[in-house]
């Protein structure tokens, strides 16, 4: 019997939790083939990949920047670095149609020398002076990094420099000679997340097993990381022990000791030189006054330490409204917020008269997300404005300067010019309107093709976004996109989170159908023409959508799902989830897992609308089992399912640009073929 019985202890299809394993390795490649077969052949397909490959490789792309010292720091992949270039350059020279970039390491002639198939996943570098960093590259774009320490003067990495082997380790630098590291040091050393839980300060020259405790967390914890801030005056370092996914404490090192910022656990304490912040996630009771959820508040940390607990109310948030990021610059603190998933972006400066709120204007977009500032040295700022038919504009700032300028535009991917974006509300079962957001043709002929998207999750905000690929893919070939703001994400603060986690979960899924109901009941598409995609916790709620309500949608796309929700605690980075979906070793936990879990909700006489499940075998953080095991027990039972599984590629299930190509011409091969398109041209 291939019906999977959810109170059953054997579980059939386990063995494809062997990772690496020759077994499932070659279950692997022979349903890669048959996915391959059916979708991923013929020159529509070749045209197609092709198509989103230009849009990943194009050189007119922005190339990001963040400013460390004198310089603006880049990584850039094309078809010529597929692995990618670390490089910098002036600002002087980046604000020129073709600034002058210095290459400080070329991932790809490292990788050929090295014969390792390294992804970039990011550097460290020492301040002041900024001669040292620590460089972070993984094997096939895993989450598991190895650690070494390279010499940007000499561009090369150091001898017998800081060294770390493969493992999910965090490290910081304290001065040129030492840093804090948490790594796997042996047995014990990790939490039940697979994450450090210990922290130690290690000095150069000697043995990592010589490096001195400096904090502890306990094993299950999430992880516990330290950070030595090195602003002249306010040098200090602190120890951020995560309890779960949500609770945190900020300890401060002292002369005596750590001491504790005492906030509450489900507050995120944020230090820049005198000031405290604190972000709340529930009301929070303390010196005789309440401030709500979602409130950003301020005092100064001397006098927090000292006892002194009244605090200065930088953003409240309503019932339309919610704070969405934060940064501070020198001298100012930028503070974005969402009205309705819109965003507006304010300066906050603080004075001897109190904090002075004013606005920063930008370009109109659908969105405007902070890509970088200046905290240590100037009050520099770049934000990208962009909406889902309008190309990213980036703008540099300066506080106080006037109104930031343009620097660098990325020219448009695909036509837009008859399309619309129109917000709509649906309402969910208990009575919850649910926003969304409909890009589709301005002219409407009846019901089209159509890709409905969400995530639901972790407090994760979906704003608008400019995609390339989704427009060349999706909307340039006739198809309507579709993007819900579901409860679990943050678009309206954290009770807009707190309300569907754990025994309340079934309220995203309901909150997903009812989009899915809304958009068919306003004409914008059929249930056979309707397409779901997520990945990750989004994949989780295409899954349940596939096995909740597969009567909405004709057919469904999850990637690096969670799908296994009795096991999933149990594999790789899954136990540090527990605070959002619950424990499933707990009877009444697992009671209301078990009435979602999309492993153990597939019926045999039950009718699936096609479905493709996408994960990546280097993926370590959600385990490839989910897909797998999902797919064994889907396809044992004769239904009609497809899977592909990137050998390498990590959570984002691809590890360069030709692989992410690849890996979306296929879903949306996939889309094209199997819904109802009316003609529409997906080829």
């Amino acid at each position: 019997m291939n019906e999977l019985d959810p109170d059953a202890v054997d579980d059939p299809h386990r063995w494809l939790e062997d990772v690496t394993g020759e077994n499932a390795l070659d279950w692997v490649r022979g349903h890669n083939a048959e996915a391959v077969r059916r979708y991923g052949e013929g020159e529509q397909f070749t045209a197609l990949r092709d198509e989103l490959r230009d849009v990943l490789d194009a050189d007119t792309r922005i190339p990001y920047v963040r400013r460390r010292g004198e310089y603006l720091y880049n990584f850039w992949r094309d078809a010529a670095h597929p692995r990618g270039l670390w490089r910098r350059t002036t600002v002087d020279s980046y604000g020129t149609d073709a600034p002058e970039w210095d290459v400080l390491l070329d991932v790809d002639a490292l990788a050929e020398h090295e014969s390792e198939n390294w992804v970039w996943q990011g550097a460290t570098v020492l301040r002041p002076g900024f001669r040292r960093c620590l460089v972070e590259l993984s094997r096939g774009g895993a989450d598991a990094t190895v650690v070494r320490e390279y010499d940007l003067e000499r561009r090369e990495f150091v001898t017998d420099g800081f060294t770390l082997p493969e493992a999910k380790s965090s490290v910081c630098w304290i001065d040129e000679d030492r840093i804090f590291v948490g790594t796997d040091f042996g047995e014990g050393s990790l939490t039940s997340s697979g994450y450090p839980r210990l922290v130690k300060e290690w000095r150069r020259g000697t043995p990592l097993a010589e490096a001195a405790l400096v904090f502890e967390g306990k094993p299950d914890d999430v992880a516990v990381q330290a950070t030595h801030d090195p602003t002249s005056g306010f040098e200090r370092d602190t120890v951020r022990r995560a309890l779960d996914f949500y609770r945190s404490e900020l300890h401060l090192r002292t002369e005596s000791g750590f001491v504790r910022i005492e906030v509450p656990d489900d507050a995120v304490a944020f230090l820049h030189r005198e000031w405290l912040l604190v972000r709340t996630r529930s009301p929070w009771l303390v010196g005789g006054t309440r401030y709500p959820a979602g409130a950003l508040l301020a005092t100064t940390l001397s006098e927090f330490l000292d006892g002194e607990r009244s605090m200065t109310v930088l953003f409240e948030p309503d019932a339309h409204t919610s704070l969405d990021y934060y940064a501070w610059t020198r001298h100012h603190l930028l503070v974005g917020t969402l009205a309705d998933v819109s965003t507006t972006l304010r300066v906050l400066t603080p004075g001897a008269d109190g904090w002075r709120c004013e606005p920063l204007p930008t370009t109109r977009a659908g969105a405007v997300d902070l890509v970088a500032t200046d905290p240590h040295d100037s009050d520099e700022f770049f934000v990208e404005a962009s909406g889902y038919t309008e190309p990213p504009a980036l703008l540099r700032g300066e506080v106080g300067a006037g109104a930031p300028a343009p620097v660098k535009r990325t020219p448009a991917f695909f036509d837009a010019s008859g399309l619309d974006v129109t917000q709509h509300f649906a309402t969910s079962d208990d009575g919850t309107r649910i926003p969304y957001f409909v890009v589709g043709p301005r002219e409407r002929t009846g019901p089209a093709p159509t890709l409905l998207t969400g995530y639901g999750g972790f407090e994760v905000s979906l704003t608008p976004s400019y995609s390339g690929v989704v427009g060349r893919g999706w909307l340039a070939r006739g198809g309507t996109y579709v993007v819900a703001n579901l409860r679990g994400g943050g678009e309206y603060g954290p009770e807009w989170h707190s309300q569907v986690v754990k025994t309340n979960r079934l309220k995203v899924y309901e909150d997903f159908a009812a989009v899915a109901r809304d958009l068919v009941r306003r004409g914008v598409t059929t249930p056979e023409a309707l397409g779901v995609q997520g990945g990750s916790n989004g994949g989780l709620l295409t899954g349940v959508m596939l096995t909740r309500y597969p009567d909405l949608v004709g057919a469904v796309v999850s990637q690096v799902p969670l799908l296994d929700m009795r096991r999933y605690h149990n594999l790789l980075a899954g136990a540090s989830w527990m605070a959002e979906y619950g424990d499933p070793d707990d009877p009444g936990e697992w009671e209301y897992l078990r009435r979602y879990s999309p492993y153990h909700n597939v019926r045999r006489d039950r009718a699936y609308p096609p479905t493709l499940f996408v994960t990546s075998t280097r993926d370590d953080r959600v385990h490839p089992a989910h897909a797998r095991k999902m797919m064994a027990l889907m396809h044992g039972d004769g239904h009609d399912v497809a899977y592909y599984e990137n050998i390498e590629g990590g959570h984002g299930a691809a590890a360069d640009n030709a692989q992410l190509a690849f890996k979306w011409a296929l879903v949306f091969a996939f889309l094209w073929q199997r819904l109802d398109t009316g003609g529409a041209n997906g080829g």
